[in-house]
Order: C-alpha cells, then sequence, then structure tokens
C-alpha cells in the first residue's frame, strides 16, 4: 500500500506545501512581537526541510513561502484551481493550520476541507483548535 503522501499523486491530486519563511528582522515583525522565538529564518539550518518530510517536499507541485501565520498566496491559488476537496495537515496545529484552514474555507467554501495529521505543544490548544475547526464545518481527524 502506498504512503499517504504519495497518494494524492497516484489519485491525480496536486501536494501542496507552504513553508514558514523569516527573515534575519523576525524580532521586529509583528509576529515576532507575539512569538519571540526566532525560527525558520531563510538561508539558516532551522529553515531546511529534511527527513521524510524534506524528500516529500520534492513531489510537491507548488510550494508557497509564507512570512505570518496563514498563506492570502496559498488562498488565492486554490481559489482559482478550483478544488472541491483540501486536506490540510502539518505544525502547528493552533497557528499556522488554524489559519490556513480558515483561508482555505473563505476561498472555497463549497469545499470539503479536511485537517489532519496536526498537533501543537499544548494538548488544551489541539482540543481548542479542533472545536473552533468543526465549528466551521470543517472536517478534523486528529
Amino acid at each position: 500500500m502506498p504512503e499517504k503522501s504519495t497518494k494524492p499523486k497516484k489519485n491525480g491530486g496536486d501536494i501542496i506545501f507552504t513553508l514558514d519563511t523569516h527573515n534575519e528582522n523576525y524580532l521586529d515583525t509583528a509576529e515576532g512581537k507575539f512569538l519571540p522565538v526566532p525560527h525558520c529564518i531563510k538561508g539558516s539550518a532551522g529553515y531546511e526541510v529534511f527527513g521524510k518530510t524534506g524528500e516529500r517536499i520534492k513531489l510537491a507541485d507548488r510550494v508557497f513561502e509564507k512570512n505570518s501565520f496563514g498563506s492570502l498566496e496559498l488562498g488565492e491559488y486554490l481559489r482559482d484551481k478550483g478544488y472541491d476537496e483540501i486536506e490540510l495537515c502539518g505544525l502547528v496545529s493552533n497557528i499556522c493550520v488554524i489559519s490556513n484552514a480558515v483561508i482555505a474555507k473563505a476561498a472555497l467554501p463549497e469545499a470539503k476541507i479536511i485537517v489532519s495529521d496536526t498537533d501543537c505543544a499544548f494538548p488544551d490548544m489541539n482540543e481548542a483548535t479542533s472545536k473552533i475547526l468543526s465549528g466551521m464545518g470543517i472536517i478534523v481527524k486528529f
């Protein structure tokens, strides 16, 4: 049986990645002031995608670099493609994943939106995220 990550490709679907992408001035940004932990600084070792995810990103049809929690560019792309089903996964459920799920739902309100295989460091936040997404008609599988 093929790995889950290759299933969309084998079924004619697309694989799209978003990469949290920040610059050296991250701590001076609105996000950096809210979440003062330098991370995903472009060009640094912490920006590299490695392991199985690093291999899977090679299958991607599109990769979006996003400098904030959600990606409006992703939303525009999804809307223009007119998908009827979108599955999102990744980290962190209560920040980036929820942001992009809301953007996907706004871009394609009639599409089936699924959020699976996500987590965060705080179980109560993960549970709250699940409730919020479910309340918006987004299918939650985590």
